[in-house]
């Protein structure tokens, strides 16, 4: 187990002009269109995709792999046009991590919450908030969630705490499931403010404290033992009078509590992520039926490849990923669409200014996240079956020379059935009913 206490060799990445890696410091490239981004996606998943079964085996973590990630240019694409960025719709970082999670679900998920919490600086920062972040997202800068927590009844239940003391605010808790945080550069820590008194000024409620990875009193853990994603990072943070100040601070409710688009987005990543599992267990069960598996004795035919039953099959699952695929695109374009409005950004946002939330919201508005929740609810509920099914059926079309250990084929079923582990897809089938029957709208909770 390894552990980091904030004392690492690391410059303050986010405050300095350029990142600094373990030393060595990075200048991203830029990106400037969709084309551009899904090239270079193309281009670093087909290196990924040779080492994906190694590193998983051995648990190797792939921080050569994530730094060239970040030096592509990639994890800006959704930086705004105003302050340099692609400013590339939802529905093209979706195609990004869908490609990148047919050769490395792993490299895939780690970004999630980078462009989650980009996201929210795009929709509830301030003014100064932005400029900064997104001039360090450009460089290179890559941001990890401390989020979830395994204490509480459920995972909506936050007992890290952000209290104000002195000048500023001192963060106090424990936090799981930290996807990233041993590759950040930045933890995006959600906390609840204990200011019973008021000291603050601040509203109650849930606040992301975004904090160098680096900062004293931080420590991060790698503890995680799931049986798949594996090389992610998503272990245990620890936060122990850690202090912040007050424009490290971004309210979460300006974001979740709108009609944003915020979780239709955050869940619209996980379906990519699904989907290219999906994708990339059909191309590796083809590959090994055409040069590997033998023919069953009663087809008649010298090759696997020619018998008719293993045809069907595989005519079968091109159909479940094929339609996993065009939902997700589908629902890539229907979130576009929802936060178009919320693209355009007031002046200025933040604990101290006019929050996003405070704008007016239109009854379109309204309708179009909804439409947009309910649209990724159905390519969730797609890409998780097709994650599941295709990764189990590799071994039913590949016959029992797949199941050897030496191959780890099953890398693939594990990292489906671990990922898909998050926002179970029994809800989603209950917000579409919902909405079909009662035409009740999806909750805004940030996770639907």
């Amino acid at each position: 187990m390894t552990v980091s206490d904030g004392r690492r060799s690391r410059t303050a990445a986010w405050s300095s002009s350029a990142v600094d890696i373990g030393g060595v410091a990075l200048a991203a490239d830029r990106i400037t269109s969709a084309a551009q981004a899904f090239s270079v996606a193309a281009h670093l998943a087909a290196d990924f995709a040779s080492g994906a079964a190694a590193r998983d085996r051995g648990r190797i973590l792939p921080h050569p792999e994530v730094q060239r990630l970040a030096a592509s240019g990639l994890l800006a694409v959704t930086v705004p046009a105003e302050y340099g960025g692609a400013d590339l719709p939802p529905s093209a970082v979706a195609e990004v991590v869908r490609i990148l999670a047919t050769a490395d679900p792993n490299i895939a998920q780690i970004p999630h919450s980078h462009f989650v919490y980009v996201n929210l600086v795009r929709l509830a920062g301030s003014a100064a908030q932005r400029q900064r972040y997104f001039a360090q997202v450009l460089d290179g800068a890559r941001i990890a969630n401390a989020q979830s927590e395994r204490g509480g009844t459920t995972l909506a239940d936050i007992s890290t705490t952000l209290r104000p003391t002195g000048s500023g605010f001192r963060v106090d808790g424990r936090k799981f499931y930290c996807t990233g945080s041993l590759f950040a550069n930045v933890l995006a820590v959600l906390t609840k403010l204990d200011d019973p008194e008021g000291r603050s000024g601040l509203e109650p409620g849930e606040y992301i404290a975004y904090l160098p990875a680096d900062t004293p009193g931080v420590r991060i853990i790698d503890d995680w033992n799931g049986i798949g994603q594996r090389t992610t990072g998503s272990g245990t943070v620890s936060f122990e009078e850690v202090l912040v100040e007050r424009d490290q601070l971004i309210r979460r409710s300006a974001a979740v509590q709108a009609p944003t688009g915020y979780g239709a987005f955050a869940q619209l990543l996980h379906a990519a992520i699904d989907a290219g599992i999906a994708r990339g267990a059909l191309t590796a069960a083809t590959e090994f039926v055409r040069t590997t598996s033998r023919p069953w004795f009663e087809a008649g035919v010298a090759h696997a490849v020619d018998d008719p039953l293993l045809i069907q099959r595989f005519g079968e699952l091109s159909v479940v990923v094929t339609a996993a695929e065009a939902t997700l695109a589908a629902a890539g374009k229907t979130v576009d669409a929802a936060t178009g409005q919320s693209r355009a950004l007031p002046p200025d946002g933040g604990i101290d200014g006019v929050e996003s939330s405070g704008t007016v919201v239109d009854i379109e508005q309204e309708e179009g996240a909804a439409r947009a929740s309910l649209a990724v609810a159905a390519a969730k509920v797609l890409a998780d079956r097709a994650a599941n099914e295709v990764s189990s059926a590799l071994f039913e079309v590949g016959g029992t020379r797949s199941a050897a250990t030496d191959l780890n084929l099953h890398h693939f079923w594990r990292n489906a059935r671990t990922h898909t582990l998050h926002d179970p897809i029994r809800w989603k089938y209950q917000h579409l009913g919902r909405a079909l029957l009662h035409g009740t709208a999806p909750p805004l909770h940030g996770v639907i």
